[in-house]
């Protein structure tokens, strides 16, 4: 079954694909995203129940949530397991909001440190993009940082720092370390027709009050308004070749499990570092073997996420437990390469406020901080609300051995393979992990901390952050996509998502993967009106 042709068709509705379908709405060609979840019932989002902690089909581990629109993620050889989410808005739906952009230095870590590879982009290109990012998706923060280039002051103020800010500010003051209020994609005022953050805590489950800034209510109504078509419930199977060497559509599985045939002028996957290798490597041709766009060989390779070193420390005197959105500080006193500290590159340093209370009793049992007995209250009483968490957010080289793979053992609910992920730190990052741990301690001592009460080293359940493997570069060899967004093997098939990051910098990545995906489009456009998008 076909349906009508369409000039762009966009796979995947998450951070990228929502900026991307805003921007080239202006094209006024007929835009047509197809999303395999659907729209979030904010009526129903954890933060609505008091069960908002035991509620697990808003994890955000695929595996445990186990609903219709995901497909298997195999972590059993990987030393991080995925995180991610399938539906409007991607990962944005569960993410902590946390909004920095990456450094001047992350776009040229191989001429600046011999490691990774440049980026086809430099900040500079980006910037104008971050502006119109932050604008849209409402972001609050402070200008001036001496960590970044002087830039355009976030569009609302901080979040504030809370007890558990001030806190750790302190720690870092008696350190003489770099701190700063971070970026957040999070309302701290009534804007655009969303109200404030009402600190109740549960960020990473859904955001019930609307005041973190998920795509599905930031750039999505406002691309549908423009005229793009979403349709959600429809996964795509695989990116269809024609004979003439171009992409000419996706063959895909409808909400009733109809398999149908969407032609397209121009294809564009958003699908995230996992996702956009799997539909790839799902789209084999007798032109393309191994996979649509893999020349190279490298769709799939260089995965690369965060490896995070945590601390949980507690305090003597009351924080603000899980109230109040995850983030509010951050630190990059170790951001840039110092060769003496045994490693390249390095790590930014994100505060967690504390645990809801069900988790603030699991983890005090299980560790045997909360005993049984006369004391069992008294126990609880003295971690709940007066623990906090920070970690290091390392920087992870692209290395060939980290790889997303099909897994044709374990397939989805419409009977297509799923992946399996096959990861381990390299050296460096295992060095950078070392070094950080002990700074954590430092920093959680330096501010008060009666005790440390966990270490994890590194966070097993983080891989939050997939990037990597498509990523883009001037040379075909050595990269999958082009410097404006583009496959360098197919001339109408573009990649805007996570996966084009050439190196994974040290802090959060939605802020540059959206400015990206509005460059591409900026760079379509441009193309269009040269009648030189296919050349």
């Amino acid at each position: 079954m076909s349906d009508s042709n369409v000039d762009v068709l966009i796979v995947g509705a998450g951070a990228s694909a929502a900026a991307f379908a805003w921007s080239i709405a202006d094209t006024k060609m007929h835009v047509l995203c197809l999303e395999q979840g659907d729209w979030v019932d904010y009526s129903k989002l954890p933060a609505t129940g008091r069960d908002w902690e035991s509620r697990t089909d808003f994890s955000a581990d695929p595996g445990v949530r186990q609903n219709e629109a995901d497909y298997p993620v195999d972590c059993g050889d990987s030393e991080i397991n995925v995180a991610n989410f399938n539906g409007v808005g991607g990962g944005t739906i569960l993410y902590a909001a946390h909004f920095p952009r990456l450094h001047p230095s992350d776009f040229k870590t191989r001429t600046l440190d011999q490691v990774g590879e440049d980026w086809p982009v430099d900040y500079e290109t980006l910037e104008k993009y971050y502006d119109i990012n932050d604008r849209i998706m409402g972001v609050a923060g402070l200008a001036g940082d001496p960590a970044y280039p002087e830039r355009q002051p976030p569009p609302m103020p901080p979040i504030a720092l809370g007890k558990s800010g001030e806190t750790l500010a302190k720690g870092y003051n008696n350190l003489g370390w770099h701190w700063w209020p971070t970026d957040c994609a999070i309302n701290t005022e009534a804007r655009d027709g969303r109200a404030k953050c009402i600190n109740l805590g549960a960020c990473t489950r859904g955001c019930a009050q609307g005041a973190k800034a998920s795509v599905d209510v930031t750039y999505w109504p406002l691309a549908i308004r423009a005229g793009v078509e979403l349709r959600t419930r429809c996964r795509v199977k695989e990116v269809t070749l024609g004979t003439d060497g171009f992409v000419n559509g996706v063959i895909y599985y409808d909400d009733k499990g109809v398999e149908r045939f969407q032609g397209a002028n121009l294809v564009v996957i958003a699908c995230n570092g996992i996702g956009t290798p799997r539909t790839l490597l799902n789209s084999r041709s007798d032109r393309f073997p191994n996979g649509l766009a893999n020349s190279s060989g490298l769709v799939g390779k260089n995965l690369m996420f965060h490896p995070y070193v945590a601390v949980e420390a507690e305090f003597e005197h009351e924080l603000d437990g899980n109230r109040g959105p995850v983030k509010g500080i951050s630190s990059h006193e170790f951001y840039e390469t110092d060769v003496d500290r045994g490693f390249k590159r390095g790590f930014s340093i994100e505060m967690h406020r504390g645990f809801g209370p069900v988790t603030s009793a699991i983890n005090g049992m299980v560790r045997g901080h909360i005993s049984w007995g006369e004391r069992h209250h008294a126990d609880y009483r003295k971690l709940l609300d007066r623990t906090m968490a920070i970690s290091a957010v390392c920087e992870d080289l692209p290395e060939l051995h980290n790889e997303v793979v099909l897994d044709m053992r374990n397939r989805d609910s419409d009977g297509l393979p799923g992946v399996k992920i096959n990861y381990k730190l390299g050296e460096n990052s295992q060095r950078m992990v070392n070094y950080a741990l002990p700074r954590l301690r430092d920093v959680m001592l330096s501010a008060g901390a009666k005790r440390i009460l966990a270490e994890h080293v590194p966070l097993k359940n983080a891989g939050w952050h997939n990037l990597g493997t498509a990523r883009w570069g001037d040379n075909p060899e050595n990269s999958v996509v082009n410097g404006w967004g583009r496959t360098h093997d197919v001339n109408n098939l573009f990649i805007i998502d996570g996966s084009l990051f050439p190196t994974s910098a040290a802090v959060n990545p939605t802020a540059t993967i959206q400015a990206v995906a509005l460059y591409v489009a900026d760079e379509i456009k441009k193309r269009l009106a040269e009648a030189s998008l296919f050349d």
